[in-house]
């Protein structure tokens, strides 16, 4: 079956948070659990590119290269006797309103149309990223700094658990929604310096604001890679 969505992610930027996970039980789907990393649970902001995007096979125009923004914890669910870990989005932003549109409509995610940019300045082995986006009169935005060469991620390790993750799985009136995502595995640059300036409670909501204005567990770019995104289940 031809894949619903490919694309490249690339220069994903991760700001990882320990989270009391009574924060993010309203927000865990029918049939599936908070996944767990050596007793702990995570929030994770995530920035990143969407390049050379392409639906059922075909670029649509001024749509193919934007920005991505999101908010996401951990989530696992048994399936014919193994787990599946995935991904839940609480928010995510995007600067194309008929990309927002697409995605509430088709997998039931929270995704949000803003204006937004990127600066992306990678010589010889320093690397600086920052996407950025505006609500209102205000921009808001994400950075990071590197240095050296991406890393491999070791099997068993906090990172690979940050970004292992295969599936995506979304609350619906009717049940859950999974869908499948497939990547190689990526390589890492543990972060030199992180800013992230934005209206915490405004953008996610009051209740995570002391957990996203508490230090990080872990801070990294992911190099990224092609991706492919399958069509959605409903399960009841």
């Amino acid at each position: 079956m031809q894949p619903f969505l490919t694309a490249n992610w690339r220069y994903l930027v991760m700001l990882n948070y320990v989270v009391d996970p009574r924060l993010i039980t309203p927000f865990v789907p029918a049939g599936t659990e908070i996944d767990f990393d050596n007793g702990e649970t995570f929030l994770s902001v995530v920035g990143f590119l969407f390049l050379d995007t392409r639906l059922l096979g075909l670029p649509v125009p001024l749509h193919r290269d934007f920005e991505e923004v999101n908010l996401r914890f951990y989530v696992r669910r048994k399936s014919a006797g193994t787990w599946r870990r995935g991904v839940v989005f609480i928010r995510e932003l995007v600067p194309r309103r008929a990309i927002a549109l697409m995605a509430r409509a088709l997998y039931g995610e929270n995704y949000i149309a803003v204006p937004m940019k990127h600066e992306i300045e990678h010589v010889e082995a320093n690397l600086k990223v920052e996407y950025s986006w505006r609500r209102g009169r205000k921009w808001e935005s994400l950075k990071m700094s590197a240095t050296g060469e991406p890393e491999r991620i070791p099997a068993g390790t906090h990172a690979e658990f940050i970004t292992e993750h295969y599936w995506g799985y979304t609350s619906l009136r009717n049940g859950c929604g999974e869908y499948r995502v497939e990547h190689p595995r990526w390589k890492i640059w543990n972060a030199a310096s992180f800013e992230f300036n934005a209206n915490i409670a405004t953008l996610y909501g009051k209740q995570f604001a002391e957990t996203l204005n508490q230090p990080t567990r872990s801070a990294f770019i992911a190099d990224g890679s092609p991706i492919t995104i399958h069509r959605r289940e409903i399960l009841l």
